[in-house]
């Protein structure tokens, strides 16, 4: 039976295009969280000409570069003074990257027609995408984007029996581990194994060349360890991942097992509850074609590995988004009440766009947010010429030394005291007479921040 109430083209290309534009605002906000950590070692990086070994505040983080690499280039041509907007910009681009490689996906898998664009339309309106993690600089976005491109085209060639395509989709997972972590793996590994119960694909994925080339990709970070002698990171990179393998207490744990379940749904809203909503009534016919099944499989076995860690976090899971909303949008196209759920996606995309034009400005400017550049531009001016270090690493030590060293250029970043030093400063999370005498306290938000002195740097404080 032919239905009237399927969107149309140009409403949904409207939506997606709101949905990217209602992105623009995030791109100004100061920094949030953790998000300092890509701009202050991309810029460490770019001074010191370390571009192997991602280094913060002086020492060796231990982490891949790839994201580091595409701030530096960036900022080399429009000026480091914009590092914070330029990393959010590659954020929100590897984002909408996403948003396109699910509709290349999904025409794939379905053909022409609206449905594509839809899919697309479903992911960019996930709350945790659109109001959050979409567009936080950090590393996820780009990395969800390799891993998820990575597994997409490991599915549509073993669908098509193409090796260039099953080729294309190893080099793209060997990206994603330079981008992040050893566990770009594990999600690509989950989508072969939902892949491998179809005939023909297990046959194409089993066939000698296949299984040759996935050994040469899984080589792939033994070379790139190697280039870094002596460095620890892939000690460091396994002891990561164990970590989240030891047990809290059992309350704890038992918290993490009921409540990961329903923050994956609330991250998932409005879709995730329209879904429920019109299951609980009946309204959706069952989209019992293969595709569904496959999409919603691969999502469901690469969450269990999240769900069941002790130790986890939403974000973890941003690769499989994209499989998520595939299933859903498959879901809301089969019911008979499209015209409404066009209408809550597009009253979302509104309050969302409000949110980051109103609420979140509003929330820096009177809470955290705006008071890590003031505190950072007092900070500047009191140690003048003097020395100037730091040994705060929580957030707000993070987002004041972002912004100091901005202030800094053409001089150089802040980094850990040396062991031995005279006078100066350092930025510090805790009052500690050991480092220093407490030269000024600041409030940022819940969070102090103290200003340590030593030697004749102290004497600025009794002549003022």
């Amino acid at each position: 039976m032919l239905r009237n109430d399927l969107p149309q083209r140009r409403t949904l290309l409207l939506l997606c295009a709101f949905a990217a534009i209602g992105f623009l605002p995030a791109v100004f906000f100061y920094y949030v969280g953790e998000e300092a950590i890509f701009p202050i070692s991309s810029l460490e990086m770019w001074l010191k000409g370390s571009w192997f070994r991602q280094v913060m505040y002086g020492g060796d983080l231990q982490h891949n570069p790839l994201f580091n690499w595409m701030i530096m280039a960036v900022s080399g041509i429009f000026g480091w003074t914009h590092v914070l907007e330029i990393t959010r910009v590659l954020a929100i681009s590897f984002t909408l990257g996403s948003a396109w490689a699910l509709y290349r996906l999904a025409k794939a898998l379905y053909g022409e027609g609206n449905f594509p664009l839809f899919a697309a339309l479903c992911y960019l309106s996930l709350s945790d995408i659109s109001l959050y993690h979409g567009w936080l600089a950090y590393v996820d976005p780009l990395f969800s984007f390799l891993v998820f491109s990575a597994m997409a085209l490991l599915w549509i060639s073993a669908e098509r029996k193409s090796f260039p395509l099953l080729a294309a989709s190893l080099a793209v997972l060997s990206l994603s581990f330079l981008a992040k972590a050893f566990t770009a793996y594990i999600f690509y590994a989950g989508a072969a194994f939902v892949l491998i119960f179809e005939t023909s694909c297990r046959k194409f994925l089993f066939s000698p060349k296949s299984i040759l080339a996935g050994a040469a990709a899984a080589g792939f970070p033994l070379l790139w360890l190697s280039l870094l002698p002596s460095s620890g990171q892939g000690n460091r990179m396994f002891a990561e991942i164990l970590h989240k393998l030891e047990l809290p207490g059992f309350s704890a744990y038992l918290g993490q097992l009921a409540g990961f379940p329903l923050e994956v749904l609330l991250r998932m809203s409005p879709l995730a509850f329209l879904v429920v909503y019109y299951l609980m009534r009946g309204s959706v016919t069952n989209p019992a074609d293969r595709n569904f099944r496959f999409a919603l499989a691969i999502g469901l076995v690469n969450l269990l590995p999240y769900w069941f860690s002790p130790h986890s976090g939403i974000r973890y899971i941003m690769p499989i988004y994209p499989f998520f909303a595939l299933a859903l949008s498959r879901m809301l196209w089969n019911t008979d009440r499209m015209r409404v759920v066009i209408r809550w996606i597009g009253g979302f995309l509104v309050l969302r766009f409000c949110c980051l034009l109103l609420l979140f400005p509003w929330y820096q400017s009177h809470y955290r947010g705006e008071n890590y550049y003031v505190t950072a531009q007092e900070i500047v001016k009191i140690a003048g010429n003097q020395p100037l270090y730091i040994s705060d690493v929580s957030s707000s030590g993070l987002s004041v030394a972002g912004y100091v060293d901005v202030l800094k250029l053409p001089g150089a970043p802040i980094t850990f005291p040396p062991q031995q030093w005279n006078s100066g400063y350092v930025i510090a999370y805790t009052e500690n007479p050991e480092v220093g005498t407490t030269f000024r306290k600041f409030k940022l938000g819940g969070d102090e921040m103290y200003l340590l002195c030593r030697g004749s740097a102290c004497r600025q404080k009794d002549e003022k």
